[in-house]
């Protein structure tokens, strides 16, 4: 399989794409209603959410870990364990199914987390099955140390190391890690996706964090 890092060879490959399927973008919104229609007649409700796609380049030198003092904080990986933390803090989490999801994308990818003095997770980032970084997160009590930046320079050097490349994905409104992924100078392709996440009723009134 090619994988298209080029900015411009993306661009040429949209424009390629949308000069072919002059009715895509239509076809997509009709796509959208008809699952909507379906999903609401099986008492499912239905949310769209738009990302941006973005590529890091290679991270040649190990990320600096100086402000790491003693033992604690430590940089280390998440267990399966510790799935329960990430399903009631990802946004699309807190049911079983979620669980079982993040169980298996931590015992079957690389992770990286930021350890307290208790051993507790207090920042992290994961791998799906599609080789992209995932669910980064740091406890509000624990922002603004450098522990996001830490853990995404980390994770991304362990996937180059093992020849995928680091992309991940970031939702439009995430302002915050926008504006990490620019400090790193991450590269936003110049597409976007968007996904349907459709929920069971019994389900969407349960709070998340």
């Amino acid at each position: 399989m090619l994988v298209l890092n080029c900015s411009t060879k993306l661009l040429i490959l949209e424009k390629m794409l949308k000069s072919c399927f002059p009715e895509s973008l239509k076809l997509q919104s009709e796509l959208y209603d008809v699952s909507k229609a379906v999903a609401n007649s099986k008492q499912f409700n239905v949310k769209l959410t738009s990302f941006k796609a973005v590529h890091l380049s290679p991270v040649s030198t190990l990320p600096d870990t100086s402000f790491l003092k003693g033992p604690f904080p430590r940089l280390t990986y998440l267990s399966v364990a510790e799935a329960d933390l990430l399903n009631r803090t990802w946004s699309r989490g807190g049911n079983e199914q979620c669980l079982r999801y993040i169980a298996n994308l931590i015992a079957c990818f690389p992770s990286v987390c930021v350890r307290d003095e208790k051993g507790n997770p207090v920042s992290w980032s994961i791998t799906d099955q599609f080789a992209t970084i995932c669910h980064g997160y740091t406890l509000p009590e624990h922002r603004r140390k450098g522990y996001s930046r830490l853990v995404a320079l980390t994770l991304a050097r362990k996937l180059q190391s093992r020849g995928f490349p680091s992309q991940g994905n970031v939702l439009d409104d995430n302002t915050a890690s926008i504006s990490l992924l620019k400090s790193l100078h991450a590269e936003f392709l110049p597409c976007c996706f968007h996904r349907l996440i459709l929920t069971p009723a019994t389900f969407s009134g349960l709070p998340h964090l």
